[in-house]
């Protein structure tokens, strides 16, 4: 399944739906031991905040400054390396 992105009312939060079980429920933040490789990648974009994570979907929080622009795609790139079918 292909990664499904929406917005969420925040607009420093984006939704990643994967369709595969991603563990969690779970809130990690950039510096901290995350013991899955698909989280590391994520917390090391440029701009990415934290990672929220359970049932089949992640939501990645920006800092205010970062564009949704550059995450979004390598995010994307990230989950379908590790959830895609």
């Amino acid at each position: 399944m292909a990664v499904r992105v929406e917005p969420t009312p925040n607009p420093n939060a984006t939704k990643f739906t994967v369709g595969a079980p991603v563990g969690g429920p779970g809130t990690l933040v950039k510096g901290a031991e995350t013991g899955a490789a698909w989280a590391s990648e994520l917390l090391a974009l440029e701009g990415v905040a934290s990672v929220f994570f359970t049932s089949d979907f992640v939501t990645i929080s920006k800092t205010p400054e970062a564009s949704w622009d550059s995450i979004t795609p390598e995010a994307t790139r990230i989950l379908e390396s590790h959830f895609a079918g």
